[in-house]
């Protein structure tokens, strides 16, 4: 009879390092010493040799994909809105500013994997800077920014789905609706496997950004010059309030909050260290893409852009749009599901 694997191979629990300790070389150490005598301790070492392999496929490119399927979507479509509050030239510095920082930030949190290899998700971080009071503090903020996310794309695919069904029914149903499939799209157990619904999910925003800004393009006013002759200003909009500026600037450190994610998709890379090549390639993309949605729909619309910016291509495109859309509105959204998951799950081994 073959041997019960679950009962007999038992994993260590490790206690995270702080970074005041007082060996600055400090590695995680086992929190208590567990020994296995049984005889299928080798068909215990055969069985996480196999789990290790499936949960070690993710390479660098891969890992791009996965990023871009957590970073770019929603975000995106909020930034012409901010431009419009911000004015053209306190929108590029605010996309470009903060797209630096926040590939500087991804940079340094990665290193702190490469360091301490058994920090396991974001909350870890805070207990290597604060102790166990620092992993809870991270940690609610962790959670609470992936659940608010996912409630993000779950209030947006309602509005998808309106969008694009122009029906009467009720929204508590679209909202049902978004939140099945946010689910069953968080069903795959790798993020190597859910990089594949990640082309998709590229393929997706792309293409939608891509039909917004050439919709607003064809549909906006002309000047005797053949240049748009929108509202745009390069100045931030007249008597803007404070707390109008943070919320335009918030939605673009929104559009940039990928930072937290990767720990955990860390974990499954075979190479981590290969991790640089995917931030850089992941922010150079979203600068890009960012300053040049929010640039060019805020000069083809101007002041009366709407968010999100697929509103603003007219009935029938934003129609369109939001039904190409709508891979990337899911996919994303069940991404971040997939990442609390992950984060139960491993505070429960």
């Amino acid at each position: 009879m073959e041997p019960d694997i679950k009962q007999n191979c038992i994993h260590p629990q490790y206690e995270l390092a702080t970074l005041g300790d007082k060996e600055s070389h400090a590695t995680v150490q086992p929190s208590k010493s567990i020994t296995n005598s049984d005889p299928s301790s080798d068909v215990c070492q055969a069985e996480k040799l196999r789990v290790a392999k499936i949960f070690s496929r993710l390479g660098w490119k891969r890992l791009t994909v996965v990023l871009i399927t957590e970073a770019i979507a929603l975000g995106s479509l909020s930034i012409p809105g901010s431009f419009a509050t911000l004015g053209m030239l306190g929108g590029v510095i605010s996309s470009v500013g903060i797209g630096l920082i926040a590939t500087y930030a991804s940079y340094e949190v990665g290193a702190v994997k490469l360091k301490y290899p058994d920090v396991e998700h974001y909350g870890d971080i805070g207990r290597l800077i604060l102790g166990e009071k620092g992993f809870w503090i991270v940690t609610v903020a962790f959670i609470f920014q992936l659940l608010l996310s996912v409630g993000s794309h779950c209030l947006t695919g309602i509005i998808a789905l309106a969008s694009v069904t122009q029906s009467d029914v009720c929204t508590v149903v679209f909202g049902l609706v978004s939140a099945l499939i946010l689910l069953l799209l968080a069903i795959p157990p790798t993020f190597a496997d859910i990089a594949i619904l990640g082309y998709i999910d590229v393929a997706s925003i792309f293409t939608a950004i891509g039909i917004t800004v050439v919709a607003t393009g064809v549909q906006s006013t002309r000047d005797n010059n053949g240049s748009p002759a929108s509202d745009w200003s390069v100045w931030p909009k007249e008597n803007v309030s404070f707390s109008t500026a943070m919320v335009a600037i918030n939605n673009i450190v929104f559009a940039y909050s990928f930072a937290p994610a990767i720990p955990s998709f860390m974990n499954e890379m075979h190479i981590p260290k290969d991790y640089t090549k995917a931030i850089y390639t992941l922010g150079v993309i979203e600068i890009v893409i960012y300053t040049l949605i929010g640039s060019l729909v805020y000069l083809f619309v101007g002041q009366e852009v709407q968010s999100p910016a697929l509103l603003s291509a007219g009935p029938l495109m934003s129609r369109i749009a939001f039904g190409v859309a709508l891979p990337v509105v899911f996919i994303s959204g069940s991404l971040n599901t997939s990442l609390i998951a992950r984060y139960i799950h491993a505070q429960n081994r």
